[in-house]
């Protein structure tokens, strides 16, 4: 019996990842609407209680006619949890939002052979937008205005 030891070549799901883009577009025009006209900065914190789990901070980084550069991090984190920060290019004229750096990690291929030195997953750019919908979608629904400290 001949067993197939080759892995089938990971091969880009465009409607998925555009599908994400489009969401994550309209994910941060309500966390960020004027984002477009005003260089600006957001914050929304996240708490359990009294506790703060920590703080979302989106930040604009660069600002054109069509498109809009941010920087989406994770503020006062548990001190256990590694912090994510991404850019994150948004495009006014097709409505999508895409992560274009995430870490370290500058200009994201769409497809990277597995394996590789710098231990990226074949998927890696499709799994970040899909983290950060995730991550955007539970500021929306559980974020607040932080409290200022008094």
């Amino acid at each position: 019996m001949v067993v197939n030891l080759l892995r089938e070549r990971y091969r880009v799901d465009l409607v998925e990842l555009q599908a994400a883009c489009e969401a994550n577009y309209a994910r941060l025009m309500r966390l960020l609407p004027d984002m477009r006209e005003h260089t600006q900065s957001r914050r929304v914190a996240l708490s359990q209680g009294e506790h703060l789990l920590g703080i979302l901070a989106l930040d604009v980084l660069e600002s054109c006619p069509y498109t809009t550069t941010l920087c989406v991090r994770q503020e006062h984190s548990l001190p256990w949890l590694p912090v994510p920060q991404l850019q994150v290019r948004v495009y006014h004229d097709a409505r999508m939002a895409e992560v274009v750096s995430a870490e370290n990690a500058r200009r994201l291929h769409i497809r990277y052979p597995y394996p590789n030195a710098a231990m990226h997953q074949p998927d890696e750019k499709s799994q970040l937008n899909l983290f950060l919908g995730e991550w955007l979608s539970h500021c929306l629904a559980c974020g607040h205005e932080p409290q200022p400290v008094m």
